[in-house]
């Protein structure tokens, strides 16, 4: 009995320790990174202007039910296609569970910052 106890315990355990607090979380149109305020998703209409301190890194538009996620001079980074975020060249980057992983927020949001920590913007 005591041996299934262990094990239940330490099972509970692990599997705590897998789940993780993503490393930015929106609150509102705030982005935090652990306590303290990162930057801005500030809406436009239906697209993001992401902001980080006082300056725009880049904007997440809505095109025909895709989000373009591009950077300051209008470039297309990647786009997220339903729950996959993609390469300019359509091929798929990674899950959006992925980048929600990163960023607790909207989906284009976490999506946009998931993309421009790989592109070395944050």
């Amino acid at each position: 009995m005591r041996t299934v106890i262990l094990s239940l315990l330490a099972s509970a355990i692990v599997v705590t320790g897998i789940a993780y607090a993503a490393e930015f979380k929106c609150v509102g149109e705030r982005i935090e990174k652990g306590s303290s305020t990162w930057g801005y998703a500030k809406t436009q209409g239906s697209d993001f202007r992401i902001e980080k301190g006082s300056s725009t890194i880049g904007y997440v538009k809505n095109r025909s039910g895709k989000w373009a996620i591009e950077d300051t001079g209008s470039n297309t980074l990647a786009w997220l296609n339903g729950n996959r975020i993609e390469k300019s060249n359509g091929s798929t980057w990674t899950s959006l569970s992925d980048a929600k992983s990163f960023c607790d927020g909207p989906d284009p949001v976490a999506a946009a910052m998931w993309v421009y920590k790989q592109a070395g913007k944050l």
